[in-house]
């Protein structure tokens, strides 16, 4: 049958990519495939594999960033903790928009989000010598996992598709009742599937952290994208939801690859709650020079792996939280974009016959965001990944994820342009045309 690309041209770079299983392939062995194939074939793919923010970085952090090297920062080694500015900048920004109070000392600045969860992991895992195991609400973003077959560390996941609302405490609690989970963590929204955990589930989670004694890794990537409510007005209600309002054993994690699209810079933080901040565990001075969380996880952990994050980028970020705070910089409005693609896409891909795999939070529509999940009848996951590249598409399976629906691909919205949506149309028409 005819394709979009020539069979025989992905054909050859599969081959010679010695990818044995493109549905095990992660996502940057994906995006070289892809690149490799668009050289041979000269013809563009639909890239949906990797979430590269497709948006122009914020001008505010620009400038800022700017500003700081021409004062001569890219002489002086930053500060372990952060720049002072930064993490009272930060301090502010969850008081204003999560309605939560966090000491600017919690605030610490780490090399994108990673590095705030590499560090979280390297530093739980040694708290108590008698809990060896994280536990992943999966589908999860696979390089955390990556993280920990690096670390050698073990982790236990589920799925949490089949276990919404009330049903997440039992299972849970199944897990947490064996006494050997350190740590629970979980994206909100979430990546790869774009659900969002409701206050009530995040309120099991919390009440389960407080009595199970377990750390709550919170990723928050995605700040604010749930674009069915509105979480970017300053100082009011609705404010994102968190899990630090049910437990004080919690870390977040906020990036600034996304709301900011400040990807290039690697810039992040990991806040840790004052009890967790202050909190003292006696094993891990096997590990490090002191007992308090606080500070194994920044002159401990922190300082083995980078001593410390990029200087100038500090001073952005600042500059951008700042802005936010002021209510001078909408940064919720605008990223509305990608809910705005997804919207467009979605109706794309399931007039053409495919599927949304992860399609409800409790009963209610999930929102239009930056990913979503597809799939068409009669294909797996890695089979529907494979065809697709035939018609310049591209994706990650959900396998790669700790998802259970193995038919299912992850498609992030962000490198496709409006000006490509009818491309995109033709080529999920001979999709469907070829497999009527």
């Amino acid at each position: 049958m005819e394709t979009p690309i020539p069979r025989h041209i992905v054909d050859h770079a599969k081959e010679e990519s010695g990818l044995t299983d493109i549905g095990n392939a992660s996502i940057r062995e994906v995006v070289r495939l892809v690149k490799n194939i668009e050289k041979a074939s000269g013809k563009q793919f639909i890239k949906m594999e990797m979430g590269v923010p497709g948006l122009p970085a914020s001008q505010i952090g620009i400038d800022a960033q700017i500003n700081a090297l021409q004062q001569g920062v890219a002489s002086v080694y930053p500060s372990i903790e952060g720049f002072q500015g930064l993490k009272e900048e930060a301090s502010r920004f969850v008081k204003l928009f999560l309605n939560l109070d966090i000491a600017p000392e919690g605030c610490i600045p780490t090399v994108g989000s990673m590095q705030g969860s590499l560090t979280a992991f390297m530093v739980n895992s040694r708290c108590n010598n008698e809990k060896e195991y994280t536990l992943f609400i999966d589908p999860g973003f696979p390089v955390q996992k990556q993280q920990h077959a690096v670390l050698g560390l073990k982790c236990k996941t589920f799925d949490v598709y089949n276990y919404r609302g009330d049903k997440l405490k039992d299972k849970l609690e199944s897990y947490l009742v064996e006494g050997n989970i350190h740590t629970i963590v979980y994206s909100n929204p979430n990546n790869p599937s774009w659900i969002c955990l409701t206050d009530s589930e995040l309120k099991i989670i919390g009440e389960l952290a407080n009595q199970y004694d377990v750390i709550v890794l919170e990723d928050l990537a995605y700040f604010g994208m749930d674009f069915r409510r509105d979480y970017g007005s300053v100082g009011v209600p609705p404010y994102q939801p968190s899990v630090a309002r049910y437990t004080d054993n919690y870390i977040m994690l906020f990036s600034g690859s996304k709301v900011f699209s400040y990807a290039g810079e690697r810039i992040a933080l990991m806040l840790i709650g004052d009890r967790q901040f202050t909190r003292r565990y006696p094993d891990l001075r096997r590990f490090y020079s002191s007992d308090k969380y606080g500070h194994a996880a920044v002159y401990g952990a922190l300082y083995a792996i980078s001593s410390g994050t990029g200087h100038s980028a500090q001073y952005a970020l600042a500059a951008m939280l700042k802005a936010a705070n002021d209510g001078d910089y909408p940064f919720i409005e605008n990223v509305k974009a990608y809910g705005d693609k997804a919207g467009v896409m979605k109706e794309l891909f399931t007039r053409y016959g495919f599927q949304i795999v992860y399609d409800r939070d409790e009963g209610v529509p999930i929102a239009d965001g930056f990913y979503f999940t597809i799939s068409y009848p009669g294909f797996s996951g890695s089979e529907l990944l494979k065809e697709l590249l035939y018609y310049g598409i591209s994706a990650i399976t959900l396998d790669i994820t700790g998802s259970e629906r193995s038919e299912g691909l992850r498609a992030c919205v962000s490198q496709t342009q409006p000006t490509q949506f009818a491309e995109l149309e033709e080529r999920l028409k001979a999709f469907r045309d070829n497999h009527l």
